[in-house]
């Protein structure tokens, strides 16, 4: 736990400090993933957002990953609300472990609180939720809030000026300057540029993209090249997109009923999305023009577009069983096309080309973001980040949404643009920020900040032992030896007998496998001669002869596991 008193100074202009409010970030910074900031003032705490993320390929059976809540929990009777900025899993996901935990009233945008809604009735959960709009403000506790309009890969993202008692908060969400969205209005910047003059202490700002130079294209960029897809395609259509792109969803909607296609959903968050989306308004859904996946088969390929999850190679997404054969309802054809239209999240570029490669090999024509322009980040670039601090001008800037090298970057940008180096604040998951009117300085101390494992129904009962077991089983198998021993004697009465699971195949290894015997039958002879009784210490002596024995014949070390039988 951190000691409040326990302070490094970073920038201090002396005198009396006054009030203080605190900046935590338990998940979002050096990763991509499980966003959730923690501002604190006195008695009082407000939350920003709180996403998942997914596993890396060493967390073998791990589904997902969220932040460590121990501090929330710790402090549950200060939180005053939670307020997200908008729908995507990596800042929505935590939600129902949250509301396990703690009753917490939420405030987001309708299609934001949708999608929420749906996500807690899979987990049997209820909530306080209250839908915010652009524009509007609203109060919780010390902190006063205004809710700003941002455009983004999913409808509805906000961004969020804080107001406290030691200044302003300036939360950008997820965002990109798209000057011609396909819903709603562009980025309000004249009100952007009036909270700038008033004053912003603190600025955080999306980093994903702040390596790369120039602007995020528009939206509208991808609909000209689907258009062309559409118009010339005379079989199948399918689209793998992220489920949350409702803008993306809408494109491919308008351009099947101006080619006078039918669309079939497949993927159960797609067809989630799509429900919510059409049931709020923003998705428009012609009448007559989706059917069911089953229904398929009775139509022209030419008539056909399959709208499905899968777009990062996921194992069991729709477009992952299409390309294994495993979809009960969908079946590869020759010269199917298939638009891949997303680009590879960071760590899924194997599975992602596994399954193109896989889908290549059935005939199907592939189309992917490295062959054409199917696919434009909702994250800005740099020009797009340096007219956010132009307009804001802020004291002191925390770059977030990133690992360390987009964090990094964005840093760099910031002192391009003149902003002094001891105000730029580039943190890490569990570090306290503390701000004052005229200074800020990093407590020495941390609060509790890391990854909680899901596996399952086990949230957290998966830990790094469990994960260096599992990694062992995946690259060199396990060793069962069985062997039934007499309780007063300790004399070998059956066995010993092994069992290989992952190591060799027993049947093709029947030389090892009966030497491997004889080692276990000489210890327990050793043990039985010396009067060793204790049967932990028996197993002790086998696994360390076994394992010795097993590494000088075949240079692996598989896990091995005695099993005694009293008899």
């Amino acid at each position: 736990m951190r000691n409040g008193d326990s302070k490094k100074r970073v920038k201090n202009r002396g005198g009396n400090k006054g009030e203080v409010l605190k900046v935590i970030h338990l998940g979002g910074l050096n990763e991509i993933g499980k966003n959730i900031t923690v501002l604190e003032y006195k008695d009082e705490m407000l939350l920003i957002d709180c996403g998942m993320t997914f596993p890396s390929d060493e967390m073998y059976g791990i589904d997902i990953v969220i932040p460590d809540m121990t501090y929330l929990v710790n402090n549950s009777e200060k939180i005053k609300g939670l307020i997200v900025t908008h729908g995507h899993e990596d800042h929505i996901g935590g939600i129902p472990y949250l509301l396990r935990k703690l009753s917490v009233p939420i405030y987001a945008t309708p299609l934001t609180l949708g999608l929420i809604e749906n996500k807690l009735k899979e987990h049997g959960l209820r909530a306080d939720m209250t839908p915010i709009t652009a524009k509007e403000r609203l109060t919780l506790g010390s902190f006063r809030i205004e809710v700003l309009r941002m455009t983004h890969s999913v409808a509805d993202a906000v961004a969020y000026s804080i107001s406290t008692p030691v200044g302003t908060i300036f939360h950008t969400g997820d965002f990109k300057i798209d000057y011609t969205p396909l819903q709603g209005e562009p980025i309000d910047f004249q009100r952007f540029a009036e909270i700038g003059k008033n004053g912003v202490l603190l600025l955080l700002a999306d980093s994903t993209n702040a390596h790369r130079k120039g602007h995020t294209p528009s939206e509208r960029t991808v609909g000209a090249t689907l258009d062309e897809i559409f118009a010339t395609a005379n079989h199948r259509i399918i689209v793998a997109t992220f489920a949350s792109n409702v803008d993306r969803l809408q494109h491919i909607i308008t351009l099947a009923a101006k080619y006078k296609k039918k669309i079939a959903i497949s993927g159960r968050s797609m067809v989630n999305i799509v429900n919510i989306a059409s049931e709020l308004g923003y998705l428009n859904v012609p009448d007559g023009i989706l059917v069911d996946v089953s229904r398929l088969k009775s139509l022209k390929d030419s008539e056909v577009v399959l709208i499905t999850t899968g777009s990062q190679g996921e194992p069991m997404s729709a477009l992952t069983r299409m390309a294994s054969n495993d979809h009960k309802s969908v079946q590869i054809k020759k010269d199917d096309i298939i638009i891949l239209s997303s680009s590879p999240i960071p760590g899924n570029e194997k599975t992602i080309s596994n399954v193109i490669n896989k889908l290549l090999q059935k005939g199907a024509n592939v189309i992917y973001s490295d062959i054409a322009d199917i696919h434009v980040s909702g994250h800005p670039c740099q020009e797009e980040l340096k007219l956010i601090h132009s307009l804001l001008k802020p004291k002191f800037f925390m770059p977030v949404h990133g690992e360390y090298k987009h964090l990094d970057a964005h840093a760099k940008l910031a002192r391009e643009m003149g902003m002094a180096k001891d105000h730029i604040f580039i943190l890490k998951n569990g570090n306290v920020l503390d701000l004052y009117r005229n200074f800020a300085e990093v407590e020495k101390d941390e609060v509790t900040a890391g990854k909680v494992l899901v596996d399952g129904l086990g949230v957290g009962d998966v830990g790094n032992i469990v994960l260096r077991d599992r990694k062992l089983l995946s690259e060199n198998g396990l060793i069962i030896v069985v062997a039934a021993i007499e309780k007063g004697s300790g004399y070998l009465v059956s066995g010993p007998e092994i069992l290989s699971r992952g190591f060799v195949y027993v049947r093709e290894s029947e030389e090892l496998i009966a030497a491997a015997k004889g080692v276990v039958k000489d210890v327990l002879e050793y043990c039985q001669d010396k009067g060793l009784r204790d049967w932990s210490a028996m197993k002790n002596e086998v696994r360390d002869d076994l394992r010795s024995f097993i590494y000088q014949q075949t240079k692996r070390s598989p896990i091995i596991l005695p099993i005694f039988l009293e008899v």
